[in-house]
């Protein structure tokens, strides 16, 4: 058998499974729904469900992928007990990683675009003309497609050049590149005039505006950030673990990227909420507070160009790391249970993927007809739903399943993998409620936001 790939770090390990972890989620999402719930109210609830939902998930990834030295869908097969049927979820592996990649791209296309944007100065127009800005982009399915490739091509070829020199090499630059602007472009926007009510809205608890939102949302919502924010439940964090040596514990480890992807998330709170408030602008989700609300911010600030141009080399870092991660996984299952070669399984690779893209790029202009949750919905909502509401929570849950149930892996098994090397051990008295109570809990959650949606 070929000797199984390594890391050659801590610090790379570490690195890479944060840059998978920290991208879009905590600077798309996190910041407005912060605010949506009433600031510290939802963080003190979403800080919960990291720490005793997502975290012990995490460990239990890291276990799996560390134990048998495979990605997730070959994993569950070496450790399932005879006769079980763990190993067809496998399938959600290189399913949800591909669905992921298939909006994640093509996102990524638009923030290296943006970059651009900034640098030529086409954004430096009226604030009523930035919205055209951002709508001819997305009607431009050949400039979409441009930028897509151009971010496909970039990450294929950075794992094309092996797991030490290409993958892990890169990522550590830019994650610990990602960390300095980010603190530079935090302490900008704390000291505008005016930011100290941005910082007010974000941090100060609201039980009002928490109730108002909906308690239930607010619990959904909370968990399915946890489950994106650490990527957990497709087998992303499983592959790092197969990369890992033995020498520290599971538990010490996944702590450390907790912190570290909690930190990217408060932060970029600390870098949207001041500066919208000191220029008097409502926060918003998604697309329209990254090509529309900020863009106009960076406009009427000192210095806006520049600024604006570091917060999108900031946002190119965050999703290239995290696309450079999933790759790594799409890669590696070829590699494992088909015996490809790296070079092999790069190629064919990055020509399917870029064909997938094709549905998220189109669904702006081309099939723009096609809106699947109702007017102002497009292909990528449906992608996004598929992997936030499905395939993560509901991965999430299996690896709960199979790690804590004798029909599975098992508790022993789990606990002696994960408890292997130096470093904080994980907490045994959690073994009843991640087994019991836990995943009732999930369950409940999970209906609720089916229903929240459809009903």
């Amino acid at each position: 058998m070929k000797q199984r790939e390594q890391l050659a770090s801590r610090l790379g390990f570490l690195l890479l499974s944060a840059g998978c972890a920290i991208g879009l989620g905590n600077v798309w999402r996190f910041p407005y729904i912060t605010g949506k719930y009433g600031g510290a109210v939802f963080l003190g609830v979403y800080l919960l469900f990291l720490i005793f939902v997502g975290l012990p998930v995490l460990i239990m990834e890291f276990s799996v992928g560390r134990a048998t030295q495979r990605n997730m869908a070959h994993a569950l097969k070496m450790l399932e007990p005879k006769g079980t049927w763990w190993h067809k979820f496998g399938i959600m592996c290189p399913v949800g990683n591909y669905i992921l990649m298939m909006f994640y791209i093509p996102i990524a296309g638009w923030m290296l675009c943006y970059c651009w944007f900034m640098l030529t100065g086409e954004l430096q127009v009226p604030s009523e003309q930035v919205p055209a800005v951002f709508g001819s982009m997305l009607g431009n399915p050949w400039l979409l497609l441009f930028w897509t490739v151009v971010v496909s091509a970039s990450c294929f070829a950075i794992c094309g050049q092996g797991l030490q020199r290409g993958v892990e090499r890169v990522v550590k630059i830019m994650m610990l590149g990602l960390l300095v602007i980010m603190l530079g472009l935090a302490f900008h926007s704390c000291f505008l005039e005016g930011g100290s009510k941005g910082l007010s809205f974000y941090l100060v608890p609201d039980l009002q505006r928490a109730m108002d939102a909906g308690i239930m949302s607010l619990l959904n919502d909370a968990m399915n950030q946890a489950f994106f924010t650490l990527s957990v439940g497709m087998g992303s964090m499983c592959i790092f673990g197969s990369y890992l040596k033995k020498e520290r514990s599971l538990t010490q480890e996944s702590v450390l990227i907790v912190v570290l992807d909690t930190f990217v998330a408060l932060t970029a709170g600390l870098i949207i909420f001041p500066a919208c408030f000191a220029f008097g602008v409502t926060p918003d989700a998604g697309p329209g507070l990254i090509f529309i609300t900020l863009p106009n911010i960076f406009n009427n600030m000192a210095g806006g160009r520049f600024w604006g141009f570091l917060f999108f080399v900031f946002m190119s870092a965050a999703a290239l790391t995290t696309v450079i991660a999933v790759l790594e996984n799409i890669i590696a299952f070829f590699m494992d249970g088909y015996g490809w070669s790296r070079r092999k399984a790069v190629t064919i690779n990055f020509v399917v993927l870029t064909l997938l893209t094709l549905p998220c790029i189109l669904g702006f202009n081309v099939w723009s007809g096609f809106q699947p949750f109702g007017p102002g919905s497009a292909v990528l909502d449906l992608e996004d739903f598929i992997i936030s509401n499905n395939i993560l929570p509901l991965g999430s849950f299996l690896f709960m399943l199979f790690c804590c149930h004798r029909y599975g892996w098992g508790w022993d098994g789990f606990i002696a993998e994960a408890d292997t090397g130096m470093g904080m051990k994980f907490p045994k008295f959690l073994r009843f409620y991640l087994t019991w109570i836990l995943p009732v809990v999930f369950l409940f959650i999970f209906a609720q936001g089916y229903i929240q949606k459809f009903l």
